[in-house]
Protein backbone atom coordinates (compact mmCIF):
# COMPACT_ATOMS: atom_id res chain seq x y z
CA UNK A 1 0.00 0.00 0.00
CA UNK A 2 2.78 2.43 0.91
CA UNK A 3 4.23 1.96 -2.57
CA UNK A 4 0.96 3.21 -4.06
CA UNK A 5 -0.03 -0.09 -5.64
CA UNK A 6 -3.65 -0.83 -6.43
CA UNK A 7 -5.46 -3.75 -4.83
CA UNK A 8 -5.23 -5.60 -8.15
CA UNK A 9 -1.47 -5.03 -8.37
CA UNK A 10 -0.99 -6.20 -4.78
CA UNK A 11 -3.06 -9.30 -5.52
CA UNK A 12 -1.00 -10.13 -8.62
CA UNK A 13 2.27 -9.60 -6.75
CA UNK A 14 1.20 -11.85 -3.85
CA UNK A 15 -0.66 -14.34 -6.09
CA UNK A 16 -3.89 -13.99 -4.10
CA UNK A 17 -7.35 -12.76 -5.01
CA UNK A 18 -8.38 -9.12 -4.97
CA UNK A 19 -11.02 -9.99 -2.34
CA UNK A 20 -8.29 -11.38 -0.06
CA UNK A 21 -6.33 -8.14 -0.46
CA UNK A 22 -9.47 -6.16 0.41
CA UNK A 23 -10.05 -8.31 3.49
CA UNK A 24 -6.47 -7.75 4.68
CA UNK A 25 -6.65 -4.00 4.04
CA UNK A 26 -9.90 -3.80 6.01
CA UNK A 27 -8.26 -5.66 8.91
CA UNK A 28 -5.24 -3.32 8.78
CA UNK A 29 -7.51 -0.25 8.85
CA UNK A 30 -9.40 -1.67 11.85
CA UNK A 31 -6.24 -2.48 13.81
CA UNK A 32 -4.77 0.94 13.11
CA UNK A 33 -8.13 2.66 13.74
CA UNK A 34 -7.92 4.57 10.45
CA UNK A 35 -10.41 5.32 7.68
CA UNK A 36 -8.30 5.22 4.52
CA UNK A 37 -4.96 4.32 2.91
CA UNK A 38 -3.39 7.73 3.43
CA UNK A 39 -4.09 7.67 7.14
CA UNK A 40 -2.87 4.05 7.42
CA UNK A 41 0.39 4.93 5.66
CA UNK A 42 0.98 7.94 7.92
CA UNK A 43 0.28 5.86 11.03
CA UNK A 44 2.57 3.02 9.85
CA UNK A 45 5.43 5.37 8.96
CA UNK A 46 5.18 7.10 12.35
CA UNK A 47 5.56 3.63 13.88
CA UNK A 48 8.69 3.05 11.77
CA UNK A 49 7.06 0.66 9.31
CA UNK A 50 7.08 0.74 5.52
CA UNK A 51 10.03 3.07 4.96
CA UNK A 52 11.98 0.39 3.09
CA UNK A 53 9.07 -0.23 0.71
CA UNK A 54 8.55 3.44 -0.01
CA UNK A 55 12.25 3.94 -0.78
CA UNK A 56 12.26 0.93 -3.12
CA UNK A 57 9.20 2.25 -4.92
CA UNK A 58 10.80 5.63 -5.46
CA UNK A 59 13.82 3.94 -7.10
CA UNK A 60 11.55 1.88 -9.30
CA UNK A 61 12.47 -1.38 -7.54
CA UNK A 62 9.73 -3.97 -7.32
CA UNK A 63 8.56 -4.28 -3.77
Amino acid sequence: MAAGRSKAAIARHLVISGKTVSNHITAIFAKLAVADRAEAIVRARRAGLGADFAQGASRGDPG
